[in-house]
């Protein structure tokens, strides 16, 4: 899965240039960074999951199948069918079910619609899917086919979320186009809960929930997030629930509020969250200069993952954790830097910190503490000057 980074970075870059050319602008900065870090996480949280979920269809293959099922044209054609049937059904709870909504607002917050947005997956999302998923292997399909067949069904919505594509003609009729899923994705009044497939349409048409392109779609949440603290993308829905449920009375109301519509949280509950643990701050158009940091940190935050897993079998687990932590620090720092916070300077810090600790894993050699010891001396005698310096050379001025 390693050579899946740069293929799906390669063909991001195709659709940009292709906008482009015909004088689009689908891509705004901002939003495409954040995009591609959910996806950056996901991809590297999978590399932790992916062998217990299919511990999980193996367990559940193994002690409550129902039938045991062998590999064969048709029952291949089928599983696909099912596990379509199945995200289908997923999918359309996780807009009607606010705690399954908390792990999938995430994929809807982005206010552009280009191949970046696939990758706002999150691993609790990866989570409730198994869930779904597990079925499967109690009808009897053995666990191999399953993730086949899942590893080809999670392929093919990567190419649905662009504007570059327009109508596909009768394709329209039996799968989901981009068309459809540009509906999916607005923002629009008529298009809001509609069109949930993945792979096939009809589902949407069987059960009442197919709404045809017409207008121009507005893209992302009906209340925009306005922020890309990394945190915040994926926690604030969370945070919106356990408040509503704090402030609800008697045992059935605090299960509607978990297991009820989006409708029965607060929509003003947001904003009063957002006063209480987000700092004021901008979301203003970084600077070139600023541009080209974050591309760099983007690019090498690449690279680190590609690495790690092509060769994550050679690597000891204590050094995938500290890797891990150091990208999930980064993913977090880039966020606070389009959002221009100051604190950025501290997270800075633990990144370095991180990296000596990963050193010494590798190479226990005293010179390292030694040299960590001779860092950590301006830090504390100049913080406040380093500091400032920092964010000077950062955002041009200290706010």
């Amino acid at each position: 899965m390693a050579w899946a980074v740069p293929l799906f970075l390669g063909l991001m870059g195709l659709e940009y240039l292709v906008a482009r050319r015909t004088g689009k602008n689908y891509f705004g900065f901002a939003n495409s960074v954040s995009n591609i870090n959910v996806g950056i996480a996901e991809r590297l949280l999978d590399t932790f999951t992916v062998g217990i979920f299919y511990f999980v269809y193996e367990f559940l293959h193994l002690h409550f199948a129902i039938f045991r099922i062998t590999s064969g044209p048709l029952l291949w054609f089928s599983l696909l069918l099912l596990t379509d049937f199945i995200w289908y059904w997923y999918h359309r709870l996780a807009h009607e079910v606010n705690i399954l909504w908390a792990v999938h607002v995430v994929h809807h917050q982005s206010e552009d619609f280009n191949y970046t947005v696939s990758a706002r997956i999150t691993v609790l999302q990866a989570v409730a899917r198994m869930c779904f998923w597990s079925v499967l292997p109690v009808i009897g399909f053995p666990p191999a086919m399953i993730v086949s067949v899942q590893l080809v069904h999670g392929i093919y919505p990567f190419f649905i979320h662009t504007r570059t594509i327009s109508k596909l003609g009768f394709l329209e009729y039996i799968l989901v186009t981009p068309s459809h899923h540009r509906v999916h994705h607005a923002a629009n009044e008529q298009y809001l809960d509609r069109n949930y497939g993945d792979v096939f349409i009809f589902w949407d048409k069987l059960f009442g929930t197919f709404t045809e392109e017409n207008e121009e779609p507005v893209y992302g949440l009906t209340k925009p997030l306005n922020s890309y603290s990394f945190l915040w993308q994926h926690f604030h829905f969370i945070l919106e629930i356990i408040y509503t449920v704090r402030q609800t009375r008697g045992l059935l109301l605090k299960l509607r509020v978990i297991f009820g519509k989006p409708d029965y949280i607060d929509p003003t509950l947001r904003a009063k969250l957002e006063e209480k643990f987000l700092v004021p701050g901008g979301r203003g158009v970084p600077s070139p200069g600023l541009q080209f940091y974050i591309v760099a940190q983007v690019g090498f935050l690449m690279l680190v993952l590609f690495s790690f897993l092509l060769l994550e079998n050679m690597v000891p687990v204590i050094i995938q954790v500290g890797i891990s932590l150091f990208i999930l620090l980064t993913l977090i720092n880039i966020g606070a830097i389009l959002e221009q916070r100051r604190w950025v300077f501290y997270l800075e810090y633990a990144r370095l910190l991180v990296i000596f600790i990963i050193l010494y894993v590798c190479w226990p050699f005293p010179i390292l503490i030694l040299l960590f010891a001779l860092i950590q001396l301006p830090f504390f005698l100049y913080m406040q000057s380093l500091e400032k310096k920092y964010l000077q050379l950062l955002y041009g001025r200290v706010r």
